[in-house]
């Protein structure tokens, strides 16, 4: 049964603990203001926020409602103003810019909208970029990733080789090279034909069933019905959380 909850109530249960080991988002009270000259901008405004670990979550609202602001303070891409915001355990406005940056590596895949790859470089070479500086680039889980998408007989193409979904697989399985437990998609459909944008949720749909937990920034309401939480933005708000 659908269960709409205003986001005062928590909905929390149990100690701290049991808390970190089901959720893997915790935002309370999380504002980010900007100071553009002389006027102070509210992006996000007393957030609360849970989303249990294993999950696929949709963020929904019109443009400029702060839902590009929301995914960068849980993709530890910036802290927030006020308030806490806790990814995996992690408070994240404790952590240094250094901490910030492995955290980033280690636990958050991001996949885009207009994919940004780096139209020099092969389908592999796209998937090793977020491993590029380590001792051991893994070229072996990029083959095996591009296979798990599709694009197994793919690996030696240029992005402009591809078709717009296969771009997207692409970014996909860079997003998965470090085999990261969460997994941000900035409007991932959006320039995809409806049959191409079902086949990358479906490739959303089996991460969560790997384990894994997927946020999607949508406008889309059918996208945003396949998954399992819709958390709806207006204003800088969260003005409802659906599940």
């Amino acid at each position: 049964m659908s269960r709409k909850q205003r986001t005062g109530d928590s909905g929390e249960k149990g100690g701290p603990e049991g808390e970190a080991t089901r959720q893997m988002v915790v935002m309370r009270n999380a504002t980010r203001t900007f100071q553009m000259g002389s006027k102070e901008v509210h992006a996000l405004k007393a957030v609360n926020m849970t989303l249990p670990a294993g999950k696929m979550a949709s963020i929904q609202g019109p443009s400029g409602s702060g839902k590009t602001t929301l995914l960068n303070l849980i993709g530890a891409m910036d802290v927030p103003t006020s308030g806490s915001v806790k990814v995996a355990g992690q408070d994240l406005g404790r952590l240094s810019e250094e901490s910030l940056t492995e955290f980033r590596r280690r636990n958050v895949g991001f996949i885009f909208q207009f994919f940004n790859l780096i139209g020099t470089l092969n389908a592999i070479e796209n998937v090793l970029v977020p491993v590029m500086f380590d001792e051991n680039p893994r070229v072996d889980r990029a083959l095996s990733l591009l296979e798990q998408v599709g694009l197994g007989d793919r690996w030696d193409h240029r992005p402009a080789q591809l078709s717009g979904g296969e771009r997207q697989r692409l970014a996909v399985a860079r997003a998965l090279i470090n085999d990261p437990p969460l997994v941000l998609a900035d409007e991932p459909t959006g320039n995809l034909d409806h049959d191409t944008g079902e086949d990358i949720l479906g490739l959303f749909t089996d991460l969560v069933k790997e384990g894994r937990t997927v946020i999607v920034v949508t406008h889309d309401i059918e996208v945003a019905a396949k998954g399992d939480i819709t958390y709806v933005l207006r204003d800088g708000a969260m003005i409802e959380q659906e599940d």
